[in-house]
C-alpha cells in the first residue's frame, strides 16, 4: 500500500472516530434537561453535585491512563480558557432548564452551527463545504419551525441563558478545533470545580434530600462522559459539522422529555426537530470529501 494510500485511511479512519464520539456526546448531552427537572433540588445545589461527581469521575479516569500530567499541567492557555468559558456556560444552562423547556433549551442550542461555522471561518479561515452550508440551512428551517410553534410560551429568561451556553459551546469547539492538541478532560475538570465554591456560597447543595444526591450523581458521571467525548470527537471533524452533530441533541431531548417528563411538545417542535436530524445526517456526507482530499497530498502518482 502507498504512503498516500496509508494517509488517507488514516484520516477516514480519523474522521469515523470524531463522528461517533460527537454522536455520542450528543446523546448524552440531551439527558440533560431530564436530570435537571427531575429533582427538586434548586440550580446551584445541580450545578454543585454534578460537577463534584464529574471531577471526581474524569480524575480517575485520567489517573487511570496515566495521563495526569498532560491533562492537568499540560492544559496551557487554550486549556484555561476552555474551562473558565465552559464554566459560564455551565452557570447558564442548568438554570435554563429550570425556567423554560427541554424543547426550547434544545432549539437554541440548534442554532451553533451557525455561530460555530462563522467563528471559525472569521478566526481560523476554515472553509465550509457546500453541504455543510446547506445543512445549516436545513437546520435553521427546523429552529424557525419550533421556534413559531413556540410563541406565546417562551420564558425570555431561559431562553436568554440557553443562547449564552450556544455560544460558549460553539466558542469551544473553535478553540479546540485551532488547538486540537488542547487537553480535554484536564479543563472539564477545571470548569466542575471552578462552580463548586458558587455554589455553596447561592445555593444550599448540602441540604437536598439524598435521593435526590445519588440522581445528581448519576448526572455527574453522563456530563463527564459527554464532556470528554465531545472535546475528543471536536480536535477530529471540521467546527461547523461538529456543531451539526451537536444538533442531533434537538431532537432527541423533547423525545427524551416527553417519555420520562411527560413535558408534551408541540407538533411544530416535532417537525422541526425531525427537519435538523436530516440536515444533520446529510451533512455528514458531506465533509468526507474534502478529509480525503486532504489525504491525498503528496501522494505517490
Amino acid at each position: 500500500m502507498s504512503s498516500g494510500s496509508l494517509r488517507r485511511t488514516k484520516v477516514r479512519s480519523g474522521y469515523a472516530v470524531g463522528v461517533t464520539l460527537l454522536v455520542v456526546s450528543a446523546i448524552t448531552f440531551s439527558t440533560t434537561g431530564i436530570f435537571t427537572k427531575g429533582v427538586e433540588a434548586g440550580a446551584w445545589a445541580v450545578i454543585f453535585w454534578r460537577g463534584v461527581f464529574a471531577a471526581a469521575v474524569t480524575t480517575v479516569w485520567v489517573a487511570k491512563r496515566g495521563a495526569v500530567r498532560p491533562e492537568f499541567s499540560g492544559m496551557g492557555k487554550p486549556g484555561l480558557a476552555v474551562g473558565v468559558i465552559g464554566a459560564f456556560g455551565t452557570a447558564a444552562l442548568i438554570p435554563a432548564f429550570k425556567l423554560t423547556t427541554v424543547a426550547n433549551v434544545a432549539l437554541i442550542y440548534a442554532s451553533a452551527p451557525f455561530i460555530a461555522a462563522f467563528m471559525a471561518w472569521v478566526t481560523l479561515g476554515e472553509r465550509v463545504s457546500r453541504r455543510t452550508a446547506l445543512g445549516a440551512v436545513g437546520s435553521l428551517t427546523g429552529v424557525g419551525i419550533i421556534v413559531a410553534g413556540s410563541v406565546g410560551d417562551v420564558n425570555l429568561t431561559g431562553d436568554g441563558l440557553a443562547l449564552i451556553m450556544t455560544l460558549v459551546m460553539a466558542t469551544i469547539m473553535v478553540i479546540y478545533r485551532a488547538r486540537p492538541d488542547t487537553p480535554s478532560a484536564g479543563p472539564s475538570v477545571l470548569q466542575s470545580l471552578l462552580l463548586v465554591p458558587l455554589a455553596l456560597l447561592f445555593g444550599s447543595p448540602l441540604q437536598i434530600d439524598p435521593a435526590e444526591i445519588a440522581i445528581l450523581a448519576a448526572f455527574g458521571v453522563m456530563h463527564a462522559i459527554a464532556s470528554v467525548t465531545l472535546a475528543e470527537g471536536a480536535k477530529r471533524v471540521p467546527s461547523g459539522q461538529t456543531a451539526l452533530l451537536g444538533a442531533l441533541e434537538t431532537p432527541l431531548a423533547p423525545i427524551l422529555a416527553l417519555l420520562i417528563l411527560s413535558e408534551v411538545p408541540p407538533n411544530a417542535t416535532l417537525i422541526g426537530g425531525g427537519i435538523v436530524l436530516i440536515a444533520v445526517l446529510l451533512s455528514i456526507g458531506g465533509e468526507a470529501a474534502p478529509l480525503e482530499d486532504l489525504s491525498d497530498e503528496g501522494q505517490d502518482p
